[in-house]
């Protein structure tokens, strides 16, 4: 008996653990492999050390990036509407703590990139060391 509980015990934490995958699935957005460092003492990245601040990062995933400092940590979205399908309209503009998509007026937070629509903003991973950020996918 005792041996069944330990196996029951061992099962459960095994099943209790998560993994550390990372979903980024939206059907019309696609997935970018890219890379950036961004140097937080550069004067156009400054804001970012300061939290509730957000600043756009051009030419990387489908209509660049927003990078955003939560004040214990740092988020960075994909600045398509992720509720569209890529157009001319589909580039969100900053609004304080969100972004706004043009297309259909949706705002999404940048704390947790929910939204009153269907799918999330598309996150991306970001490791912080020092004053420099890697944002990637």
């Amino acid at each position: 008996m005792k041996k069944h509980l330990l196996l029951f015990i061992v099962f459960t934490l095994f099943l209790g653990c998560s993994d550390s995958s990372f979903n980024n699935k939206n059907p019309y957005i696609p997935n970018y492999t890219f890379t950036i460092d961004i140097n937080m003492n550069l004067p156009a990245y400054s804001n970012l050390q300061y939290p509730s601040n957000a600043i756009y990062y051009a030419g990387v995933g489908a209509k660049g990036i927003y990078i955003f400092n939560t004040g214990s940590g740092y988020n960075a979205f994909d600045a398509a509407c992720p509720n569209q399908i890529i157009s001319s309209c589909s580039t969100m503009t900053l609004k304080g703590i969100n972004v706004v998509c043009p297309c259909d007026s949706n705002e999404y937070n940048l704390f947790t990139g929910q939204g009153g629509s269907q799918y999330p903003l598309k996150q991306y991973r970001v490791e912080v060391n020092g004053n420099v950020l890697r944002v990637y996918n």
